[in-house]
């Protein structure tokens, strides 16, 4: 945590984003939890609901923010899905460390920008239902098993024996806002939680990792192979050989 004034990111150590990860080297999720009574949270509330309201075709929040607003906030709220006349979307150094699966109804999308976005490590795989999305703007030093420096991902853990809580899964588990329904068929989650893979396609403009939650194994077989240069194949993350940096 970056405790001086009028900072509005945290610092990350999660991996070095600017040397090539060590052999055995591992990393974690993020834990930090939104407070949603954080002043920062409720005006983006407001500006979500004022963007709705009047159809705006680009959406930067931030600079709304004062700096230490912009700091309470590490996620976005699942109602970003209604900004569906939004074609840019802006977040230029923001504090985030994940983004709902909502992004994926943000239909008319065309360009992303979450740009020195330095805890951001990964992104929801319904952000590829944005089918109009061409123009993409990230820090991939940043991400998990980016072509530079291959960072390690997080090991996914299969579903659980027990009932999970699918509204506020532990972000040490899970990180994701909420698990109800399945990133490849939109068909609802067991109670025993989501099955997991990691999966680095093109979106846009850049490679990005992207976390799956589906709802059965059948949905990760038939998700699409990883792009060219990147681990080929659906995966849990952990100690997973990736392709050699470039």
């Amino acid at each position: 945590m970056d405790s001086r004034p009028g900072v509005p990111q945290d610092r990350c150590d999660c991996f070095g984003q600017g040397r090539v990860s060590p052999p055995g080297a591992m990393t974690y999720f993020h834990t930090e939890i939104q407070d949603t009574s954080a002043p920062g949270w409720l005006r983006l509330l407001e500006l979500i609901e004022e963007a709705v309201a009047d159809g705006r075709e680009e959406f930067r929040p931030l600079p709304e923010l004062s700096p230490e607003e912009r700091r309470q906030i590490v996620t976005l709220p699942p109602s970003i899905g209604r900004l569906t006349a939004v074609r840019t979307l802006v977040l230029y150094g923001s504090n985030l460390v994940r983004i709902p699966p909502e992004i994926g109804d943000m239909t008319n999308l065309e360009g992303f920008s979450p740009y020195t976005s330095r805890r951001l490590h990964w992104f929801p795989y319904e952000i590829t239902r944005c089918g109009r999305l061409v123009n993409s703007t990230v820090s991939t030093r940043s991400i998990y098993g980016n072509y530079k420096y291959r960072p390690p991902f997080p090991q996914l853990l299969p579903p659980g024996d027990t009932a999970a809580d699918l509204d506020g899964p532990a972000p040490a588990r899970w990180d994701t806002t909420a698990a109800r329904t399945c990133s490849v068929c939109t068909g609802p989650i067991s109670a025993t939680g989501p099955h997991q893979a990691w999966l680095s396609r093109a979106v846009a403009t850049d490679v990005l990792p992207l976390l799956v939650n589906a709802c059965s194994q059948a949905c990760l077989d038939a998700l699409p192979p990883g792009a060219k240069g990147y681990i080929p194949a659906p995966h849990r993350g952990g100690a997973i050989e990736q392709p050699p940096p470039r």
